[in-house]
């Protein structure tokens, strides 16, 4: 796992507990003040645990006196009813992060559960399985290191760090061939990518130069021959509207990668409970 940028996770539970407590959590003013509470956060389903940074950031905003303990590693497989963690500290801002708290561990949980899944469905090939940009708006960074938590990788980050060339850009370029030759003018040393739909433009792109090509919606028979085309030439992604049952054919077809949209679109909280001991 490559390491995580406290500020953008501090910043993430910043904007969390101000959407949730606001100027104040009201009903907290109905629990002791002073005192020490305690609360255990228990998967109530088998899950890959992600989110902790998250989690303890939430906290951390709140109330410094409040100590977690965690009894899970991040990326760990984890089963029904297991016990993830215990908090301590004053009762009203350990009410107060609960659900902030619970809705980064239970989401990222999520994505990073489906995730494992996925690579799990090509491991022993070299085939990686990639996230997208099809992510939460203003939680994109989270989502994809709960992809990576799950053992797939990283497509680009956004728009900013690589190129991705799909049919309006070549649309306004005017051709296929255009498009990807002034893309590699333009970036040197960028990554630089070409979506094709037929085996007819990945010869164009592969023509033209392009060092990796996306497969839009290719059938199995036409990915392998495009595998064989571009055997040393490129390194191929498939991608469009892809089942995990899809996965290990494709794997053994030989695409260096494949990118699945449902690992950060598709949503499903894990569920996790949090069972407080007020003084």
């Amino acid at each position: 796992m490559d390491p995580i940028d406290p500020a953008r996770v501090a910043d993430d539970a910043r904007r969390a507990l101000a959407e949730d407590v606001g100027t104040g959590d009201l009903t907290a003013a109905l629990l002791p003040e002073a005192g020490t509470a305690r609360a255990r956060v228990i998967a109530r389903e088998p899950a890959v645990v992600c989110g902790r940074p998250w989690f303890d950031a939430v906290y951390a905003a709140l109330d410094r006196r409040i100590a977690v303990r965690w009894h899970v590693g991040e990326g760990e497989r984890v089963a029904a009813d297991s016990l993830l963690c215990e908090l301590t500290g004053p009762p009203r801002p350990l009410v107060s992060g609960e659900r902030s708290a619970l809705n980064f561990l239970q989401f990222l949980s999520g994505t990073a559960t489906v995730a494992r899944r996925y690579a799990d469905a090509v491991a022993g090939t070299s085939t990686r399985i990639l996230d997208t940009r099809k992510t939460l708006p203003g939680l994109r960074y989270a989502q994809k290191y709960a992809t990576r938590c799950g053992g797939c990788q990283n497509h680009r980050m956004g728009l900013h760090d690589a190129v991705l060339i799909k049919e309006n850009h070549v649309i306004a370029a005017g051709s296929l061939t255009a498009a990807i030759r002034q893309a590699l003018a333009l970036y040197p040393g960028r990554p630089v990518e070409a979506e094709v739909e037929t085996l007819a433009e990945l010869d164009e792109a592969l023509a033209a130069g392009a060092p990796r090509l996306l497969l839009d919606n290719f059938s199995l028979a036409d990915t392998r021959e495009a595998v064989r085309r571009a055997r040393g030439r490129a390194t191929l992604e498939s991608s469009g509207n892809l089942e995990l049952s899809d996965l290990p054919a494709l794997a053994e077809a030989g695409v260096d990668f494949i990118s699945i949209g449902a690992l950060t679109k598709h949503v499903r909280a894990i569920d996790l409970s949090m069972r407080f001991e007020l003084p």
